[in-house]
């Protein structure tokens, strides 16, 4: 049988894509992997397509079996991982016999790991996408010990890489204000970038909570209407403290947005736990 057997979960494992974008209207969000450099990674690693489905492991704690001879790759945070009790190296391509168990720490670095197998996670399709929106509840269930998970066809043509570099934390996320900076005071706007800003335990796939030493004032008072929410929109609600929005995030919000982080920084952001610091750096 071409299948991964979970016998472990750890807090949390999904399974993850590149999401299901173009449905907003109908109210169903893009969802995804909430690093896709380290989902693409993984899948490269492999040699699947980008869009094969990978498992997402929040916090480590994954033990699964191979019913079958295969290969597999697992980046993003750093963990150790071990096959039948041995260390494997992260970020590179490991082969797995069947009945073979691998295993996965709680990291020492980052958050989420992405585990991918040669031909993908042959999960059902819905709307477009294999992946797991926890805002919604759409696509396949959170895992669970036992679940099976059949191992599909995705794959590209060989070569794909042989390494992928491990990526460190940037010193700063990049944002570009608007589409509501108006809304905010010129202190606000200093605030948000001089200010370290601590990730609190609120956090999930859907955003971050973030908590900062001064709120964020706002020049305008008003109700603002519900409006399109994106990914990496830093929405800031009455008690000052902005919400990074990840994966599976809404799709409008009714507070002000006043900045938005760049696609590939939202990446970076997805590997932050509570208690980290992050800062954040204007461009354009």
């Amino acid at each position: 049988m071409r299948a991964l057997t979970v016998l472990r979960t750890g807090p949390l494992c999904t399974v993850q894509d590149r999401g299901r974008p173009g449905h907003a209207s109908i109210g169903v969000g893009r969802s995804g992997a909430a690093d896709l450099q380290s989902h693409d990674a993984a899948n490269r690693l492999v040699g699947n397509n980008s869009d094969a489905a990978t498992l997402e492991v929040t916090f480590g704690g994954l033990t699964l079996r191979a019913e079958f001879d295969t290969l597999v790759a697992v980046t993003g945070a750093h963990v150790t991982c071990r096959v039948d009790g041995t260390e494997q190296g992260l970020c590179s391509t490991l082969v797995i016999r069947a009945g073979q168990e691998l295993e996965l720490s709680a990291p020492t670095w980052g958050l989420r790991s992405y585990l991918a197998v040669r031909g993908g996670i042959d999960v059902p399709v819905v709307l477009g996408s294999r992946s797991t929106d926890t805002m919604s509840g759409i696509g396949p269930a959170i895992l669970t010990p036992g679940t099976a998970l059949p191992v599909g066809n995705d794959k590209a043509c060989w070569p794909a890489a042989d390494f992928a570099p491990p990526r460190a934390q940037p010193d700063a996320l990049c944002v570009s204000f608007g589409p509501r900076e108006n809304w905010f005071t010129e202190r606000a706007r200093s605030l948000l970038l001089e200010q370290p800003w601590t990730v609190t335990q609120d956090s999930d796939r859907v955003g971050i909570r973030l908590d900062g030493a001064e709120p964020l004032t706002r020049a305008i008072d008003d109700e603002l209407s519900s409006e399109g929410m994106v990914l990496g929109s830093l929405q800031v609600p009455p008690s000052g403290q902005p919400v990074l929005f990840l994966a599976d995030h809404p799709v409008t919000g009714g507070y002000p947005v006043i900045a938005v982080v760049t696609a590939g920084d939202v990446s970076a952001a997805a590997q932050l736990t509570p208690g980290s610091r992050v800062h954040f750096r204007a461009i354009g």
